[in-house]
C-alpha cells in the first residue's frame, strides 16, 4: 500500500492524458487539496462518440472539442501542459516530456487510450484511414465528398466516372454509423447539390471478418442493425477477412473490390505510451498492448501507479471491460477518489473497482439506431426510440453548455430541413486510387450526352 504523501507538502498528481478517463480524473481531482498536471500534445478534449458526424459533415469540430484549459478553468490546483510524454522513471517517479522537461509526481494517472490497428499492414493506413481523432474526421470528411466531387467533375469533361462504391472495413459500431451516415448523406442531403451525377447511386459496404455485425451486441439487436442497414441500401459481408488493401481497391482472398474511398474501423490497439510504460514498471501487457492491472487500476506493485481507460486490461467476471467511453470516465472517477483516500491513509478499506454497465448503443442512420439498456431498466431498443436515446444521451454527455447547445441546433437543423451545414472540403484534391479507377472504366456509349441528375432524388 503507498505511503501516505509527508506531512507539510501537498501531494503532485500527473494525469497523462486528457480523453474521457484523465480528463474525469482531472475534475475529481481538482476539488481535493493536491497539486495536477494534465499533460496532452493536443490542447483539447474530443467527444470522440461523435466523430463520426464531424466526418460526414454534420457537425463541425468545434461542437465536439473544448479547449482542456477552458473545462479544467475553474479549479485553480490544476495546470494544463501541451506537451507529448516520451518516458518514465517509475523509481524517481518522474515524467519526462519532449520539450525536455520533467514532472515529478507522488500519483501517476495515465490515460492515453488507443489508436488504430492494422495487424502488421501498416501501410493500410495511408489508404484506409481510421476514426480516432479530429484529423482523422477530417481526412474521412474531405476522402467522401471529394469522391461525390470528382465524379460529377469527370461527367461533366468525360461523360463518365467510376462506380462510387464506399467501403468500410469492420462491422463494429464505428464502422456501422460510418457506413450508415455515407448513406444518408448521399441518398438524402446531396440528392438536389449535382446537375451530372446522382449521389443516391452510391453504393456502401461493410466488410466485417468475424460471423456478425455488431458482434459485441445480443443477436436481436445484431440483426436489427442489419436490417436496418439494407433498408438504408448498404451492403453487409460478414466472414470476410481483407488481404489487401490497393488505391481503389480492396482484396478479399482473390476477390476485388472496386473503391472510390475504403475506410478502416476494423481494430485498435492501446497507444504507443504502453510500450513505455510497461517496462518501466515493469508490467505485463495483452496482445493490444493493453497494461494489465489489478482491482484498484494499479499494475502490480505499483499503487501509486493508475492505468485507466483503454489503456487499461481490467477483467470484470471474467471479462475484460470494454474500452468505451462509460468504463474509461468511471476508471477517472475511481482512480481520483483512490488518490484521495491513500493520500488520507484510508485506502485498506476501500473497495475494488467495479464497471457499473448502463448498455451500449450505436446510431445507423437518420431514425436508425439500436440500444441495449441495462440501466435504469433493462430493454432492447431499436429503431426510432434507439435513435431518440442515442440523441439525448449524446448530448447529455457532451461537455459544455455551448457545445451542447451547438450540437442540438446542428441536429435539429439537418434533421427537419435534410441539409448538412459542414460540407467543406479543405486539403488535396486527389483521391488515393481514382485515376485507376478512372483507367478501368468503360468508356460511355455516347460520349456527346451528358446525363443530368434531374430525378431530385
Amino acid at each position: 500500500m503507498a505511503e501516505p504523501v509527508r506531512a507539510g507538502r501537498r501531494p503532485r498528481v500527473v494525469v497523462v492524458g486528457a480523453g474521457f478517463g484523465g480528463i474525469n480524473a482531472a475534475m475529481r481531482l481538482g476539488k481535493m487539496a493536491v497539486d495536477v498536471t494534465i499533460v496532452d500534445k493536443k490542447n483539447h478534449h474530443t467527444f470522440q462518440p461523435l466523430l463520426y458526424q464531424v466526418a460526414l459533415a454534420v457537425l463541425s469540430p468545434g461542437e465536439i472539442a473544448q479547449p482542456i484549459r477552458s473545462i479544467l478553468r475553474n479549479y485553480p490546483n490544476t495546470e494544463v501542459v501541451m506537451d507529448e510524454v516520451i518516458g518514465f522513471d517509475t523509481k524517481a517517479r518522474r515524467v519526462f516530456l519532449k520539450s525536455g522537461a520533467e514532472l515529478l509526481y507522488d500519483y501517476l494517472v495515465v490515460a492515453t487510450g488507443s489508436t488504430h490497428s492494422y495487424f502488421g499492414k501498416d501501410e493500410w493506413a495511408k489508404l484506409a484511414p481510421g476514426l480516432k481523432t479530429l484529423e482523422d474526421a477530417t481526412e474521412i470528411r474531405r476522402r467522401v465528398l471529394l469522391a461525390f466531387e470528382l465524379a460529377e467533375r469527370q461527367m461533366l469533361e468525360n461523360g463518365q466516372h467510376p462506380p462510387l462504391n464506399f467501403v468500410i472495413i469492420g462491422g463494429g459500431p464505428t464502422g456501422v454509423e460510418l457506413a450508415g451516415a455515407i448513406s444518408d448523406i448521399a441518398k438524402l442531403y446531396m440528392r438536389r447539390d449535382f446537375r451530372h451525377i446522382n449521389p443516391a447511386m452510391a453504393q456502401v459496404m461493410i466488410l466485417e471478418g468475424s460471423p456478425h455485425i455488431l458482434g459485441a451486441y445480443p443477436e436481436d439487436l445484431q440483426a436489427s442493425a442489419v436490417r436496418q442497414l439494407h433498408a438504408l441500401g448498404v451492403q453487409t459481408r460478414t466472414g470476410s477477412h481483407v488481404t489487401d488493401v490497393q488505391p481503389g481497391f480492396v482484396m478479399v482472398g482473390e476477390e476485388k473490390i472496386e473503391s472510390v474511398c475504403t475506410l478502416w474501423a476494423a481494430g485498435v490497439q492501446a497507444s504507443a505510451l504502453g510500450k513505455m510504460l510497461a517496462p518501466a514498471l515493469p508490467c505485463e501487457t495483452d496482445r493490444r498492448g493493453c497494461l494489465l492491472v489489478d482491482g484498484y487500476l494499479n499494475p502490480v506493485g505499483h499503487p501509486e501507479v493508475f492505468v485507466i481507460g483503454d489503456l487499461a486490461h481490467f477483467e470484470q467476471d471474467g471479462k475484460q471491460v470494454p474500452g468505451v467511453a462509460q468504463p474509461a470516465m468511471q476508471m477517472g472517477n475511481y482512480a481520483a477518489g483512490r488518490i484521495e483516500r491513500l493520500i488520507h491513509g484510508k485506502g485498506e478499506g476501500q473497495k475494488p473497482f467495479r464497471y457499473f454497465d448502463k448498455g451500449d448503443m450505436a446510431t445507423i442512420g437518420r431514425k436508425a439506431a439500436v440500444a441495449r439498456i441495462a440501466w435504469p431498466f433493462r430493454a432492447h431498443w431499436s429503431g426510432f426510440m434507439a435513435w431518440v436515446t442515442w440523441l439525448v444521451v449524446h448530448i447529455f454527455f457532451l461537455i459544455g453548455f455551448r457545445n451542447r447547445l451547438s450540437v442540438f441546433r446542428q441536429w435539429a437543423y439537418t434533421y427537419l430541413s435534410f441539409q448538412d451545414g459542414v460540407r467543406l472540403i479543405v486539403g488535396s484534391q486527389e483521391l488515393p486510387g481514382w485515376n485507376e479507377l478512372m483507367e478501368a472504366t468503360p468508356p460511355p456509349v455516347d460520349p456527346a450526352v451528358e446525363p443530368r441528375n434531374t430525378s431530385g432524388v
